[in-house]
């Protein structure tokens, strides 16, 4: 039997505009140029704003507009009165009193300063630069493409990742070629001589073998470290070296010389080739921090953000036709012009939006850690977390985890991760509260200066840290270490 009921529900629902901000804010300052410049390409009635540009009719200088609201309450009738297909006024997209917030930024760049660009290296992915290499081997037709498909198997690292099987499979039922297991362990043999050596090993120990057996001028230390790896790897990567030296009836010091050998061999060869075009990588920061004899001073980077405005042609289509009645195709076309720059309005306003709630919220960062950015001493970061920086700007703690979001600073001791600056507080021995950050700072410097041939164990590192004043279960060690990538005591130890 169906009831009716009267129910009452309070529900908040962000507006697209809102929506738009939160994506924006979440964006890198090198993904907010793709996005910007996206938007021009599907948006006509927006453009990048030109510098040089006359004063016309009644835009300012630059031609951009300030005033941004999407409201329709915005919209005045014209004289004389119209219907709803005369509601649009040239006067609601330009606004002759206002003043665009970036005119009264000051510009200190001069056209002659030299701008330097970091060139961008195009870099080719290993398996086609394995592929370039078959041409220097007299192969058949059959072993090419056997060899192409060894080289299509391999992971980023440059391992092999298919048995031979399962390859003698994907060559049966892709190429229609049979081929043996021993065909194709003769090709792979081949392929593994490829450049860079290691490549195409099956594993770890092949890998590492493939490279000492193609070092040029082999030494007894290098016959020694190829035995190491051939009959001794499992205690090798364990770091049982008393096992070795005993079954190896070998000195401390031959030992010591063949492990020096083994470490210098690449464990990811297919990683060296692309080397060139990951380098070329680099981090642009949003933020530029400078400290000027104790005054710290805080610099948002708009370089990729350029100054926007709304088309003249767009705003001049709406004003000749906004004021008259017209038919139906004509009404069509002007309420495409509106959407379009009621669009462009939002999409201005948004990102001004955002870069006043980047600023704002860098600039309550700054000033909680005022102590680090002028020392740049990890000890002396003050334990933060979202919350904190939401109650002193007055924001959303998802506002303040967006800003922090993929968002770099530059500071006078390096460029940092803004989310790193985030941590959890502890109490130490004296009640005082201190950063995570700072205990991962000592605990990292406590493992530097331990002894490599007696690595500290967890335990111990409990122990040291209390005489310090750290109070830490060992349970925590152990995360804060996994953190840190550092291995445990046995695989740190060193001869």
């Amino acid at each position: 039997m169906l009831n009716q009921k009267l129910q009452q529900r309070l529900i908040q629902k962000l507006s697209p505009q809102q929506v738009l901000v939160m994506r924006l804010l979440q964006e890198p300052i090198l993904s907010l140029d793709q996005r910007i410049k996206q938007e021009i390409e599907e948006n006509p009635a927006l453009e990048e704003a030109s510098a040089d540009e006359d004063e016309v009719d009644t835009f300012d200088e630059e031609g951009t507009i300030d005033s941004i609201d999407s409201d329709e309450d915005e919209f005045t009738e014209v004289d004389p009165p119209a219907s709803a297909e005369d509601e649009f006024t040239f006067e609601d997209y330009v606004d002759e009193e206002e003043i665009p917030e970036y005119r009264l930024v000051a510009n200190n760049q001069s056209p002659d300063d030299v701008t330097r660009e970091i060139p961008i290296i195009s870099g080719i992915s290993f398996q086609d630069f394995l592929i370039s290499q078959i041409g220097l081997h007299k192969f058949t037709d059959k072993q090419y493409i056997i060899a192409a498909t060894i080289i299509g198997n391999l992971d980023e690292s440059g391992y092999l990742c298919r048995e031979i099987p399962a390859l003698a499979d994907d060559l049966a039922f892709n190429q229609a070629i049979e081929a043996t297991h021993e065909e194709i362990l003769e090709v792979l043999k081949i392929v593994q001589s490829f450049d860079p050596p290691g490549i195409a090993a099956r594993n770890l120990q092949e890998c590492l073998l493939i490279q000492l057996e193609h070092k040029p001028d082999r030494t007894y230390t290098t016959d020694l470290a190829a035995i190491i790896l051939r009959f001794y790897f499992d205690e090798f990567s364990k770091k049982h070296y008393d096992k070795i030296l005993q079954k190896g009836n070998i000195s401390e010091d031959e030992l010591r010389e063949a492990i020096a050998e083994i470490q210098t061999l690449n464990p990811k060869p297919g990683n060296t080739i692309s080397e060139v075009a990951r380098d070329s990588q680099y981090v642009v920061p949003d933020f530029l921090i400078t400290s000027n004899d104790g005054i710290l001073e805080l610099t948002l980077n708009t370089r990729y953000t350029p100054e926007l405005s709304l088309n003249r042609d767009y705003i001049s289509m709406l004003h000749e036709y906004g004021g008259a009645r017209h038919k139906t195709a004509e009404k069509d076309a002007l309420t495409f012009i509106k959407q379009k720059l009621d669009s462009a309005r939002g999409f201005i306003d948004a990102i001004r939006q955002r870069q006043e709630t980047l600023y704002t919220t860098m600039k309550a960062i700054m000033d909680y850690q005022r102590e680090y950015f002028l020392t740049g001493d990890d000890t002396k970061l003050r334990p933060m977390i979202l919350k904190d920086i939401a109650t002193i700007v007055s924001l959303d703690i998802s506002t303040i985890s967006r800003v922090a979001n993929s968002k770099y600073v530059q500071t006078p001791f390096g460029t940092l991760l803004l989310k790193s600056f985030f941590s959890e507080s502890m109490l130490n021995t004296e009640g005082e509260e201190i950063s995570t950050r700072e205990i991962k700072k000592i605990l990292l410097d406590t493992i530097d200066a331990e002894t490599k041939a007696k690595p500290l164990t967890d335990d111990e590192l409990v122990d040291l840290l209390k005489e310090k004043g750290y109070n830490i279960a060992r349970r925590t060690i152990a995360k804060y270490r996994k953190q840190l990538n550092i291995p445990v005591a046995r695989l740190r130890k060193e001869l």
